[in-house]
């Protein structure tokens, strides 16, 4: 598993607000209008410092409503005895909205539900998909919520500093054996402040010498029998209750609430909003942390940077800190005559380098039409063309530009140029010639952080562009096209975008050189590009025929396991709802004896649960067919029709190169590499991906086993080596050695245990992991890992060593230099550096597999452009390259492919490629 890519920050507001107003209970801070701002200004730092020392890429607050919570409905004394809320604090709340507002922080409230059930939901969907969730808080009931990428984030506090705990420090922090104890400690204890009654006379060490013995609550309750004295009598007689209590502690993680991403996403503050806001407040200090200005209208300034400081981001609206158009000199021409065109392209003609930038009416490539060209040859200087809407016209003067576009001699400079390139050939312009990509170049130098030019224009120039939206409107219905804009506006905004695309040329350039990405990004990243854009303009062919045919029988088979679902349950309910579901299965059938909860308290019916019981119960097998069914349908067999071009009749994906830190390909509309697999209903879509026509035919070509090959070259196990070049079967050769049998004894299941410990050894599974993977004990997958590594022991020598280096350096590389940076690895923090630990080993073998299939592409691409074959390379998958071969070229292509796919790289042992052909992409497969 990878390194989560976003860093959500989740916080807990009115346990903030409360906190701050306490802060300045002794010395308040009162406004000239007799406001009471001590609540507000507390908050409002708190948010600043998140923003600033902590750098989230997602931020939300959750409040809690006036509304009873489904707690008062069950327990009407839920909080009883609390205070009324102090008339400050009720002033305050207002505020704080409003400056949420301003930093463009989304409110996160729902009647019925606490703040707490809130950060809880979204934090536990967050961690599923690349984030690292931090709930901000000092309320310690969140503890229980805390997994491996899940935190709780104390701040500080009247002397105490910031506190994360993470697994060990809520284990230690609670002495208990498992986070979920932590529900348990707080029934068996109770709350005074929200008014669960727990068990009394049980506190923290009696809860954890309770919670060590028998493990839960209700395990403790149903052995009080063996406890002794008066705790055997308050157990006896408050055991209910405490089991209540902690029904009334669990914090509810299935709120039926939007995770928003685009939405949670930090953004510059408005100092439209928030000016008059902080002025009324009397916040001037503050003021002066977040809008920090260059010219020193007060004599009393504080000294302080902006909220961003140099280098790390707003826009030129909120922070006069950063250099704007206003600020700079400029020479921005307007090329809008046959004339003036002439000129700029004989200084084309004679400059080494120039950086361009199209701006179009689109960002899908095949359906942009070109709006102007920019083009920038020194710092400070740029000129814009302006294209008429008539497509003719705009064909022709473009062509006068085509010579210096596709002059092999001269460097092109910009900033995602797959995308310029891709919209010039829609003109039949061919960019080429040496590229230096803005976004490519930085995405090598820190594949972790943003690589957009606005983000890179501040980090590295102090500088703010100008927003889009200050020429064509928010985001909205009502924004209109640039073609609307104002062209004098336009020509500015277009000749600023190449101005400083070239000036952070010049800045990244130097980095490039210095860490040795010289070859990887003129070799390897940027070739590609063009690769990707002829990949890209190409496209792929889709039966729709086929498509319309599969979703009828996926509505079909959904309703029979729906049908079959009634029949075995012997009643109908809501499938979908996890709560019936629950019901149905573990009240109604009684399928398991302890049934799984979760922390809502409902039971759980996750695909794992599922899967586990589907071995013995029809009823579960039936569950699973039926969400596949659903999934299949929704996701892939009626979404892909709806991306085929009205153009070409085919789909267009967009290969995005920085998006994976391990220097794999993504891909969107439609997303690839997410096409299914495992199940037969699953490959069935592949057969809607088809050739152009009859004429041509798929050809699919697939490294077998690359991860695990590198993996035995860079060891230098001479085990695995021999495995592979012996042509032996790697995953029975493995468990011959770990199960300590002969190779003509291995039987399915030790291959299968073999199988899941040689791809889990390159991911760093572990002994929970591997157990919960095959269905087996930790004991005995301890015992299976702890024997291959006594059988492969080159391996594990070289995964110490890795760590040890990262521990070093701080990051690891691939076969071609390509850096992960790892800056937990030297940690406290057990969970943090653990991650990173992981990463250490696999960056460098997922990377690698990486490099070696864009060498591939780069050298199949490049031969069969040179052989000018009417065959088409058209799809990416993983360690997979699809083709449309025409039926002339067959032969030669699967020979030559699969030669250059083996030899893209040298390693130790031989890289395999398996090629197939077929009338669809399953076929192919």
């Amino acid at each position: 598993m990878s390194q989560p890519s976003k860093k959500l920050f989740l916080l807990d507001a009115m346990a903030l607000i409360y906190r701050a107003h306490f802060a300045f209970s002794k010395n308040p801070r009162i406004n000239s209008k007799g406001l009471n701002t001590g609540a507000v200004m507390g908050f409002t730092n708190v948010l600043i410092d998140i923003i600033k020392n902590q750098k989230p890429t997602h931020l939300g607050v959750a409040f809690d409503t006036h509304a009873p919570t489904f707690r008062h409905e069950e327990y009407p004394e839920y909080k009883a005895n609390r205070e009324a809320q102090p008339e400050e604090i009720r002033l305050a709340i207002p505020y704080c909205k409003k400056i949420m507002a301003g930093f463009g922080i989304p409110l996160l409230e729902l009647d019925g539900f606490e703040a707490d059930d809130i950060i809880g939901t979204l934090a536990k969907h967050a961690a599923k998909i690349d984030f690292e969730v931090y709930m901000m808080t000092p309320d310690k009931d969140y503890a229980q919520l805390v997994e491996e990428h899940i935190f709780l984030y104390k701040p500080a506090y009247m002397g105490n500093a910031v506190e994360t705990l993470g697994i060990p420090e809520v284990l230690k922090k609670f002495d208990i054996d498992e986070v979920d104890q932590v529900r348990d400690v707080l029934g068996l204890k109770g709350d005074a402040v929200d008014n669960i009654p727990g068990v009394p006379g049980v506190g923290d060490k009696t809860a954890s010498k309770l919670l060590k013995e028998y493990g839960t609550v209700e395990n403790v309750v149903a052995n009080a029998d063996k406890l002794k004295g008066a705790l055997q009598k308050k157990v006896m007689e408050f055991g209910e209750q405490g089991i209540f209590s902690k029904k009334l502690a669990t914090i509810m993680t299935e709120v039926p609430i939007e995770f928003d991403e685009d939405a949670l996403s930090v953004t510059d503050p408005s100092k439209t909003l928030l000016t008059p806001l902080f002025e009324e407040l009397e916040f001037r200090t503050i003021t002066k942390r977040v809008f920090a200005e260059n010219e020193k209208k007060e004599t009393s300034g504080d000294g302080q940077m902006g909220l961003f400081g140099a280098g790390e981001g707003a826009d030129s609206e909120t922070s006069s800190g950063k250099n704007t158009i206003k600020d700079v000199p400029y020479d921005y021409v307007l090329v809008d005559t046959a004339e003036k065109r002439r000129s700029v392209i004989t200084a084309l003609s004679n400059c080494p380098s120039f950086c361009f930038d199209t701006e179009t009416t689109s960002l899908q490539t095949v359906e942009a039409e070109l709006v102007g060209l920019a083009i920038s040859m020194k710092a400070g200087t740029a000129y814009y063309i302006p294209f008429p809407e008539d497509q003719n016209e705009t064909r022709t003067i473009i062509h006068e530009f085509k010579d210096v576009l596709e002059d092999s001699t001269i460097r092109k400079i910009g900033q995602n140029l797959k995308y310029d390139i891709q919209v010039l050939r829609n003109y039949d312009v061919h960019v080429s010639g040496p590229l230096f990509d803005t976004m490519l170049a930085h995405y090598l130098i820190d594949p972790e952080t943003a690589h957009s030019m606005d983000r890179m224009a501040e980090n590295y120039l102090n500088y703010t562009p100008i927003s889009i939206e200050t020429l064509i409107g928010p985001k909205g219905k009502k924004q209109k096209s640039i073609r609307e804009a104002d062209l004098a506006a336009v020509c500015v905004y277009a000749c600023e975008d190449a101005d400083i695309t070239l000036q952070l040329k010049e800045q990244l350039e130097p980095q490039i050189i210095e860490l040795n990405l010289e070859k990887l990004l003129h070799e390897v990243e940027e070739p590609l590009s063009f690769v990707l854009s002829d990949m890209e303009y190409q496209g792929v062919s889709i039966d729709t025929e086929t498509l319309f045919g599969m979703s009828g029988e996926l509505e079909e088979a959904s309703n029979e396991a729906q049908k079959s679902i009634y029949e075995l349950a012997g009643v109908e309910f809501n499938i979908g709802s996890p709560k019936q579901l629950g019901e149905v299965l573990f009240d109604k059938l009684q399928l398991v004896d302890k049934p799984k909860k979760t922390k809502s308290g409902q039971y759980a019916t996750g695909e794992d649960i599922l899967s586990k019981l589907a071995e013995e119960h029809e009823i579960a097998d039936k569950i699973l067919e039926y969400r596949e069914y659903n999934k299949l349908k929704s996701t892939y067999v009626d979404a892909l029709p709806k991306l085929v071009s009205q153009k070409d009749q085919r789909v267009h994906t967009d290969y995005r190169q920085t998006v994976a830190a391990t220097g794999r390909l993504s891909s969107n509309n439609p997303n690839l590499q997410n096409i299914p697999i495992r199940t037969e209903k699953g490959r069935a879509i592949r057969k809607a991906f088809v050739p152009q026509s009859k004429e041509f035919i798929m050809l699919a070509a697939d490294y077998s086993q690359v991860e695990l090959r590198i993996m035995a070259a860079f060891s230098g196990d001479d085990s695995m080596q021999q495995a592979f070049k012996q042509g032996r079967d790697i995953h029975a050769n493995t468990a011959s050695k770990v199960f300590k049998v002969d190779l003509t004894s291995v039987d399915s299941t030790m291959r299968r245990k073999a199988k899941e410990v040689n791809f889990g050894i390159i991911y760093g599974i572990s002994a929970f992991g591997l157990s919960q993977n095959l269905n087996i004990s930790r004991a005995e997958a301890s015992e299976i890992i702890k024997a291959y590594f006594e059988e492969f022991p080159s391996v594990k020598s070289y995964m110490d060593e890795t760590i040890e280096k990262a521990r070093a350096n701080e990051y690891v590389e691939t076969i071609l230099g390509r850096r992960r940076y790892l800056r937990n690895i030297n940690s406290r923090n057990f969970t943090m550096r653990g991650f990173d630990e992981r990463n250490a080993i696999n960056a460098p073998i997922q990377g690698s597999a990486a490099d070696i299939i864009k060498v591939a592409m780069i050298d199949i691409h490049n031969w069969m452009k040179e052989e000018r074959l009417q065959s088409k390379m058209i799809m990416q998958v993983h360690d997979e390259l699809v083709f449309e071969a025409h039926q002339d070229e067959l032969a030669l292509l699967s020979d030559e492919v699969s030669k250059r796919m083996q030899n893209a790289i040298s390693l130790e042992v031989p890289l395999l490629v398996e090629v197939g052909t077929g009338h669809n992409w399953l076929e192919a497969h």
